[in-house]
C-alpha cells in the first residue's frame, strides 16, 4: 500500500505519540522505558488496526496467518467427493423468517467496534457513537434532498435498480457491492465521495422503490397504447371519414368485407374486379355481362337491376332496395 494513503491519520497519531512521549520524559528515566513501550505497542496495534493486517504472522511479516491456512495442502479421499450440479435455484435456509419483510431497511455494523489500546489511552480520537433512528432519518432526508437515489452510483455510475443500496453516515449512497469492492481496494474505510473516515452504513430501497415505479408507469403507457390503437382500430372499421376519397374506400372495403357473391335482387353471382377479388374463392366468379355497382351504402348489385329497380320505384330519389336509404352509385370497372 502507498504511504500517501494513510499519511494523514499517521500524522495524527506521530504527533500525539510525541507529546505523549515528552510528558512521560519528565516522571524519570524507570518509568520512561515502560511509557515508550506502551505508547509503540499501543500505536502499532492502532496502525495494524486501520489497514486491515490483524492476521499478520509474527514469523514472517509478509505472510498472514490466513493465506498460510489457504495454501495448505490436505489430502482428499475420492470416495466422499460428490459432484455437486448447480440448478440455478435459490436455497431457502430453515432458520430465515418466512414472514420477513424484503424491504426493510438496517444497520449493517450496529454493534461498534472495540476500541484500540491507543484510544482507550487518548493517544488516538475514538470512533463516533453509532447514530440513533432520529439521526439516521435525518441522514436519509437530506440524502434524498440530494438526489442521491435518483442519480446512478457513483461508482459503477449505472442506475441501482433492484441491487442492495447503501447509505453512509455521511448522507451518500452507492451500490452495496460497489462499496464494498471500493473498500477491499483501497485498504480503508473512507467514503469515495467526501473521504470520510470510520463511517457507518446502513441498507435502504429508495432506489428500488423509484426502480419500480419507473417499471409500473411504463407498463401502463405501453397497455394504454395498446388499447387506444386497438380501440382506433376498430374505430376505423366502423365509422366512416369525412374526407370524401376517404369515405368512398371506407365503403367499398366495407362491401368487399362482407363477401357478397349474388346480387339481392336477382340472385344472380356478381362479377368483380380482377384487383378487388382477394379472398373471395374463384368459384364465385362466373361469367356475366352485367356490370356491378356499389352503392354509398356498401351495398352491391347488378347494374341492370338497380336501372330497373329505380323505374319501377316511385318517388323522386331512389333508395337502396335493402337498407331503404339514399344512395350514389359507382360502377366498378
Amino acid at each position: 500500500m502507498s504511504e500517501a494513503s494513510f499519511h494523514t491519520e499517521d500524522n495524527e497519531i506521530i504527533i500525539a505519540s510525541s507529546s505523549m512521549m515528552q510528558t512521560k520524559y519528565s516522571k524519570g528515566s524507570s518509568s520512561k522505558r515502560d511509557s515508550v513501550a506502551l505508547i509503540a505497542v499501543a500505536l502499532q496495534d492502532h496502525i495494524l488496526h486501520n489497514l486491515q493486517l490483524q492476521n499478520l504472522s509474527l514469523a514472517d511479516p509478509f505472510k498472514s496467518k490466513t493465506q498460510s491456512k489457504k495454501n495448505s495442502y490436505k489430502p482428499v479421499k475420492k470416495e466422499t467427493v460428490r459432484a455437486v450440479v448447480d440448478t440455478g435455484l435459490k436455497k431457502t435456509s430453515r432458520h430465515q423468517q418466512k414472514n420477513e419483510d424484503p424491504e426493510k431497511e438496517y444497520v449493517l455494523d450496529p454493534c461498534p467496534q472495540p476500541l484500540t489500546l491507543a484510544q482507550q489511552l487518548g493517544l488516538v480520537e475514538p470512533p463516533a457513537m453509532p447514530l440513533t433512528i432520529e439521526e439516521w432519518e435525518h441522514v436519509k432526508q437530506r440524502s434524498i434532498k440530494q438526489g442521491d437515489s435518483v442519480q446512478p452510483c457513483a461508482i459503477c455510475r449505472e442506475e441501482f435498480a433492484l441491487q442492495p443500496q447503501v447509505l453512509l453516515s455521511c448522507s451518500h449512497v452507492f451500490h452495496k457491492a460497489c462499496l464494498k469492492a471500493f473498500e477491499r481496494f483501497a485498504g480503508k474505510k473512507t467514503c469515495p465521495m467526501c473521504r470520510k473516515i470510520q463511517y457507518q452504513t446502513r441498507v435502504i430501497h429508495d432506489g428500488a422503490h423509484l426502480f419500480k415505479i419507473k417499471c409500473a408507469t411504463r407498463i401502463q403507457a405501453f397497455w394504454r397504447g395498446h388499447i387506444v390503437r386497438k380501440w382506433y382500430k376498430k374505430l376505423r372499421k366502423t365509422v366512416p371519414p369525412k374526407d370524401a376519397k376517404l369515405r368512398k374506400k371506407f365503403f367499398e372495403e366495407k362491401a368487399f368485407r362482407q363477401d357478397i357473391v349474388d346480387c339481392p335482387i336477382c340472385i344472380m353471382p356478381l362479377i368483380y374486379p380482377t384487383h378487388l377479388q382477394d379472398g373471395i374463392p374463384q368459384a364465385s366468379y362466373p361469367s356475366c355481362s352485367s356490370k356491378t355497382v356499389l352503392l354509398s351504402c356498401s351495398h352491391m348489385f347488378h347494374s341492370t337491376c338497380v336501372q330497373a329497380f329505380e323505374d319501377f320505384s316511385l318517388g323522386g330519389k331512389p333508395i337502396c332496395p335493402l337498407c331503404r336509404s339514399h344512395y350514389q352509385k359507382k360502377i366498378l370497372n
